[in-house]
């Protein structure tokens, strides 16, 4: 019965989450499709106009590009939201069975919802408007999405854990994070065409790993030799046992006081 209850309030926190994007929640999945098409068509002009139409993958171009803003906007969605999930001093920690685990969970799962569920529908409207698409392994695909939104979120419970000691510094690292991984991430290249002294520049970086892998599994002909999906894994699993040994830290020593701070 417990479990039962957590689940429900675990539920109406999500549809809360989902809300509070936008007063009508079909409103809020259809501008967040709104700006990933956005992202897809700035970055298709940008290769068109560029002459960078001829990747070293052959295969349907946009496709190319989504496997990179869909794991791009997943991850950093999914940080964004757990680092602006309720904290121990929030008023709706007033309202019981309510606690920060929910309030963790609720973001970073309305999140998973409204991404995989925008991602679906561009998919589909590509498919049967424009060109159907063909994709090698779609469950690849799928792990490789779900493992950007994981490291997204462990990344934002490490924040969450920061943010009442740090507001100034989780809020312009963030920022940061999300506009060095407008290149950092590998969106724009694939990492067999990169030479090693560049390959050194960007393997540090978990997305980097996860968008060069998913691109494996959508394209039949590519197959990556300078990534692996065990890496951001691993990077994903260290910061979520650092962000909820932070967070059990701050929970416990939560004051009114840093309200004024942020």
């Amino acid at each position: 019965m417990i479990a039962v209850g957590m689940a429900e309030v675990t539920y109406h926190a999500i549809v809360r989450s989902i809300r509070a994007m936008h007063s009508n929640a079909f409103m809020a999945i259809g501008l967040n499709m709104l700006q990933m098409l956005v992202f897809v068509l700035a970055f298709y002009v940008m290769f068109w106009v560029l002459g960078m139409r001829s990747p070293q993958i052959r295969g349907d171009f946009l496709i190319y590009i989504m496997t990179g803003i869909f794991m791009y906007m997943t991850n950093i969605k999914s940080m964004g939201a757990v680092m602006g999930s309720a904290g121990p001093t929030s008023p709706m920690m007033k309202h019981a069975p309510m606690n920060t685990a929910i309030a963790i969970a609720s973001s970073a799962l309305s999140t998973l919802y409204v991404q995989l569920l925008s991602m679906i529908l561009i998919l589909y409207i590509y498919h049967a408007a424009f060109n159907p698409i063909e994709i090698y392994d779609p469950i690849g695909c799928l792990a490789m999405l779900m493992l950007a939104w994981f490291t997204g979120c462990a990344l934002g419970l490490v924040l969450l854990a920061l943010k009442p000691w740090f507001p100034v510094f989780t809020q312009v690292f963030s920022q940061i994070y999300q506009r060095a991984n407008m290149l950092a991430s590998g969106k724009m290249f694939v990492a067999n065409t990169l030479p090693s002294f560049m390959l050194a520049m960007f393997d540090w970086n978990p997305l980097f790993h996860i968008i060069d892998q998913s691109r494996g599994f959508a394209f039949k002909n590519y197959f990556p030799r300078y990534s692996n999906w065990e890496y951001p894994l691993i990077i994903g699993i260290i910061l979520v046992v650092v962000g909820l040994m932070g967070e059990f830290y701050t929970r416990k020593n939560a004051s009114l006081s840093w309200n004024a701070r942020r």
